[in-house]
């Protein structure tokens, strides 16, 4: 039984996982209140409210166009899911619906299906795929016996010779290091520089 419970959590889990990437392709929140405001605008044109002994029929003289709206608002709500790439003409659609829903069905669903199609709308208009973040390579990496740079970072090490990557070479000076001492003289003495012996030989 332990078996039986730990694969049906696992498979729940897995399901759950799924559904929430799917979630975040696509603007879900915006599919989901259109689809919820076109039940309001189409259903209380065909409803009727009973009150006691009173019936009262809430039909208009559009009530077709109300169940056309609330159809389209259905459509469009599953657009957005299934077909994310118009969800910007799918957005303005449901806006210009809800609007046309204030005259012809019943103050848009007593102002419900109005709110929810124009709420869904804009969130449709506003949503925009995730960009994935990208590593340039070898833009951060590290050699393991890299040299210290010229000012004491890898960075300005590596960011010389025209943002090329290459390393900079340090302009070498013929007095920048002391003259190498030749044998049989002793450190301290100095050198010439026509002959290279010294001055006492």
């Amino acid at each position: 039984m332990s078996a039986e419970s730990t694969g049906l959590s696992a498979r729940l889990r897995y399901g759950r996982v799924a559904f929430r990437h799917w979630r975040w392709q696509r603007p879900f929140w915006a599919g989901l209140l259109t689809i919820v405001a076109g039940v309001p605008i189409a259903y209380f044109p065909y409803a009727n409210l009973t009150l006691g002994q009173l019936t009262i029929r809430m039909a208009t003289t559009a009530g077709s166009g109300s169940l056309i709206i609330g159809v389209l608002l259905f459509v469009l709500g599953l657009t957005m899911w299934f077909q994310s790439a118009v969800r910007v003409f799918a957005g303005v659609a449901s806006i210009l619906l809800s609007l046309v829903s204030l005259v012809i069905s019943n103050f848009g669903g007593f102002l419900v299906g109005f709110l929810f199609a124009l709420l869904g709308g804009a969130l449709a208009v506003a949503w925009a795929p995730g960009v994935p973040a990208t590593d340039d390579p070898g833009e951060k990496a590290e050699l393991p016996d890299q040299p210290p740079g010229p000012a004491g970072s890898k960075d300005d090490y590596y960011a010389g010779a025209g943002g090329t990557g290459l390393p900079t070479v340090p302009a070498q000076s013929p007095y920048a290091d002391p003259e190498p001492v030749h044998a049989g003289a002793r450190p301290e003495e100095e050198t010439t520089e026509e002959n290279g012996r010294h001055r006492a030989g």
